[in-house]
């Protein structure tokens, strides 16, 4: 089986992304306002807390982006304002041809979104769905959806770009473990969720053009609707962290699925690394295990479901089903096989207790 993961940062990369965006930090706080837990309320002026607006100013700088909002509702919250200000009900949104992810499919639903499908594998396909069906806007998930996925994320909006159609990027999963996210290579917006970069549940970021920011702002009118400041400085202390932390967990991977290749777990027949949808270890077994395993795994120690899919929350390893994108694409997957995300875990561990759930 032959899979085709992101690129991740290697530690030099991660360790100069780091760098990058505490040179960005010193720019925009004087010494001892960093040091600040965050105001609260809407300034006059700028209608949000001033932490929030400098916070913001700062993940814009660090995307190379005109602009940056939080949101509240997490990745999915940054992705439903992303498709507000983008479309409008009946309007049609260009997707992959695969499952869109449950949130997403939800956002879509009760937004009275249209969609229609075109493999982004296959550029032709791209085309001639743009030609058939007109949409007006397109969604493009930076990780995979499935197994066989192989887009390279720039060239699908550069592509869609030459029929001046705006996108929307879920870069949930790629961020601070890539080098480029999607507004970076040219989308109309990013969007992800900070509680995978190590910061506070419930926050979302959406980066990129500056007019469909100030729509989103403008939806946020009131106190309440507003990412506060000390949530805001929860974000950016996360942030510094993530990266080299991502690149540790890469290294690990590659560990393991080299280590499980050569026959160190005979129950093993195969391992490999995939986006699915975060970057993990595929465990697949000669015999239909799946089950039994996992439940052996959590008395060992693995953890048994996310919290926030590599939140601050989660140390052990994770070991759980495959994801309902690749169940949907093939069934039979979940008997037969496993994924396995290190979280800060190291390859010792992982194989331990993967060798005592299978005996």
């Amino acid at each position: 089986m032959k899979t085709y993961p992101l690129q991740s940062m290697t530690m030099l990369q991660a360790q100069q992304q780091q760098f990058k965006l505490v040179d960005i930090i010193c720019r925009h706080f004087p010494g001892s306002d960093f040091l600040t837990q965050g105001d609260l309320g809407l300034v006059p002026g700028l209608n949000q807390p001033l932490i929030t607006h400098r916070v913001e100013q700062v993940i814009a700088d660090f995307f190379n982006a005109e602009a940056a909002a939080f949101v509240s509702g997490a990745g999915t919250g940054a992705l439903r304002a992303g498709l507000a200000v983008l479309t409008k009900p009946g309007d049609t949104l260009l997707v992959h041809e695969a499952p869109v992810y449950p949130t997403t499919q939800v956002s879509i639903d009760q937004m009275g979104i249209r969609i229609v499908k075109a493999d982004f594998n296959q550029p032709d396909a791209i085309k001639a769905a743009i030609a058939a069906h007109h949409p007006v806007a397109c969604l493009i998930q930076h990780t995979r959806q499935k197994m066989d996925d192989s887009y390279d994320l720039g060239e699908v909006i550069a592509l869609v770009n030459n029929y001046q159609l705006p996108t929307l990027i879920d870069d949930n999963y790629a961020v601070m473990k890539v080098a480029h996210i999607g507004c970076e290579l040219g989308a109309t917006l990013s969007t992800f969720s900070c509680f995978k970069l190590l910061g506070p549940p419930g926050v979302g970021v959406i980066t990129g053009d500056k007019a469909k920011i100030e729509q989103v702002r403008g939806s946020m009118y009131s106190g309440g609707s507003q990412i506060q400041g000390f949530q805001a400085m929860e974000v950016l202390r996360g942030m510094v962290f993530a990266p080299v932390t991502h690149a540790v967990q890469a290294m690990v991977n590659d560990e393991v699925v080299s280590r499980l290749n050569q026959g160190e777990v005979k129950s093993v027949k195969q391992a490999f690394i995939a986006n699915a949808q975060s970057k993990v270890l595929l465990v697949e077994f000669h015999e239909p295990i799946a089950a039994q395993v996992l439940a052996k795994a959590q008395t060992l120690g693995a953890l048994p479901y996310p919290v926030g899919a590599e939140s601050r929350f989660e140390i052990p390893p994770l070991f759980y089903r495959v994801s309902g994108t690749f169940r949907q694409s093939d069934a039979s997957l979940e008997k037969r096989m496993i994924r396995i995300n290190p979280n800060r875990s190291g390859a010792e561990t992982i194989l331990r207790i993967l060798r005592e759930s299978c005996g």
